[in-house]
């Protein structure tokens, strides 16, 4: 067995995880990381196979009871998280997972991504108004509104209530962190209760008064006959409420971080569109914000030296795979004019991001006006990453620039 011993809440591990990916690849095809206590994949090609191997999947409960598992039962303080979960298309398979995402793919469409540029253009440019002095924490003044704004306008959320959802968004996604306790699962469970109650208030106001934005077209969305459950509506408002803004969050300002310390020249980076696209993947790939995907073998099945069981959870590490020597030349240097070629940053297979397009967007319209607008824009200190693994993303992004040229 290539047993692999190292914390995700090592400092050194928080700050730097490329290393540890190395050294997991030079173990082998496969690891097993002990802290986790399953299998887990650092190569690109074992990564990018298994996101599409329909042997592996979000959820395993359809096809075997936690009895036959030998799993324990759930803990009942965790039944309304479960309860939420098991109403999304994230966490599950077909077909249930087909009829979710075939109707939510009918209102989150190319052009409603497309025609929200002109929005996200002018909310960049209205962050950048707002900094003061001549210093910010672009974390909090520029990466976490732009998203969050965003997808709250694409759904027709109402804008003043952004920092309670962004609150109860924050404690639920907590639950996917390494090493949580019973208060980060009771905070979760008490925003999931807050966020639905909200939500679901909120579609009542939208049945009554129709608008055009993503949740009135989830409401209507119709295929076959078939309709999303208030349940299922609910719960689909939240996932792309909560996936729309927090991987794009540390994205964004990881991506700053890079180019700053890079010293890329952004007119360079960002001259074109076809420039600008490139560049984002390279951001991805380079640093993504989340590092770790799980799936559950859904029967017996071997993968290379690997025998796995019905039920027995693999880890597909991403950002291991990203920065792949096998699959990307000189795969530590962020190089804007790399050869484009795949990364795993928004997974694979039917579960592939759904919002991908909206996040690139984002990210080439928001990163332009930023380093266009504020073309002396540098470090201040040396930013420090959160220790939130599987997330990887910063505690702040402090910088400096000269206000004049705002």
């Amino acid at each position: 067995m290539s047993l692999f011993r190292q914390s995700p809440r090592d400092p050194e591990f928080v700050q730097n995880p490329y290393p540890a990916y190395q050294r997991m690849r030079d173990l082998g095809r496969a690891v097993f990381w002990e802290e986790y206590g399953f299998w887990c994949f650092p190569h690109f090609h074992e990564v990018h196979a298994l996101l599409r191997d329909r042997r592996f999947g979000r959820e395993v409960l359809h096809v075997a009871a936690r009895k036959e598992l030998g799993w324990t039962p759930e803990p009942e303080h965790l039944a309304p998280f479960s309860a939420f979960e098991a109403a999304t298309m994230l966490e599950r398979e077909p077909p249930v997972h087909t009829r979710l995402r075939g109707l939510v793919n009918r209102a989150f469409t190319a052009r409603a991504t497309d025609r929200v540029e002109p929005y996200v253009r002018a909310l960049a440019n209205r962050m950048i108004d707002e900094f003061t002095g001549d210093e910010t924490d672009l974390l909090k003044t520029f990466c976490t509104p732009i998203p969050v704004y965003t997808i709250a306008h694409l759904l027709g959320m109402p804008a003043e209530r952004t920092d309670d959802m962004l609150g109860w968004s924050h404690a639920m996604v907590a639950m996917y962190q390494f090493g949580r306790d019973r208060a980060t699962e009771e905070a979760a469970v008490a925003a999931t209760l807050e966020f639905s109650a909200f939500v679901e208030d909120y579609i009542a106001t939208r049945r009554r008064n129709p608008g055009d934005d993503l949740l009135s077209h989830l409401i209507a969305a119709e295929e076959d006959g078939d309709r999303l459950s208030t349940q299922e509506l609910v719960a689909t408002c939240i996932l792309l409420m909560n996936a729309g803004h927090e991987a794009t969050v540390h994205a964004m300002g990881n991506a700053i971080k890079t180019l700053l310390e890079t010293g890329v020249a952004a007119g360079d980076a960002f001259e074109c569109a076809a420039r600008a696209k490139r560049t984002v993947d390279e951001l991805l790939r380079f640093d993504p914000p989340l590092h770790m995907f799980t799936r559950f073998a859904l029967q017996d099945v071997r993968v290379g030296d690997v025998s796995l069981n019905k039920g027995d959870r693999v880890g597909l590490l991403l950002g291991a795979a990203n920065r792949d020597p096998a699959r990307y030349d000189a795969p530590d240097r962020f190089a804007i004019d790399r050869e484009a070629l795949t990364h795993t940053s928004f997974g694979g297979g039917i579960h592939f991001c759904v919002g991908a397009p909206l996040a690139r967007l984002e990210l080439a319209v928001a990163l332009s006006a930023l380093f266009e607008r504020l073309p002396g824009l540098a470090l201040s200190g040396t930013p420090r990453y959160a220790d939130t693994y599987h997330f990887h993303g910063l505690e702040a992004l402090q910088v400096r620039f000269n206000s004049g040229a705002c």
